[in-house]
């Protein structure tokens, strides 16, 4: 049993960047399938798929690079953990790395970023930060 699953797939994103892999799998939940669909709305992944399999659904990333084959995600890090979650209100959300970067945001809304938690005023669960 794993106690972290969005540990797990930031952890495998960023093995699969270090060395430079085109496509990563990972087993499937609604929280991982919001923080994808974020990364893809933001610019840092290609696209995300639903695989199905037995016994158990598989999330694909298609993980993104840059012409000379330089890493679009540089940094990825967990913010919130299970024996010490961080929660910041809209107001409290300040921008990433002055703007460059983002934070993922688990909110009553969904699973969004930091910028569009501001437009919305909306607060929650700080997942993790990309840049």
């Amino acid at each position: 049993m794993m106690t972290d699953p969005i540990a797990d797939m930031l952890t495998r994103i960023r093995n699969a960047v270090r060395i430079e892999r085109p496509q990563i799998e990972m087993p499937f939940s609604k929280v991982k399938c919001g923080v994808a669909e974020v990364l893809k709305r933001e610019g840092y992944i290609w696209d995300w798929r639903q695989v199905e399999s037995q016994p158990a659904n598989r999330l694909q990333i298609d993980l993104k690079y840059g012409h000379n084959g330089e890493r679009v995600i540089g940094h990825i890090k967990r913010i919130s953990r299970p024996g010490c979650r961080v929660y910041r209100r809209s107001t409290n959300l300040r921008p990433v790395l002055n703007g460059l970067g983002i934070s993922v945001i688990s909110t009553s809304r969904g699973v969004i970023s930091d910028r569009e938690a501001r437009q919305r005023k909306l607060g929650g669960e700080v997942l993790c930060e990309v840049w």
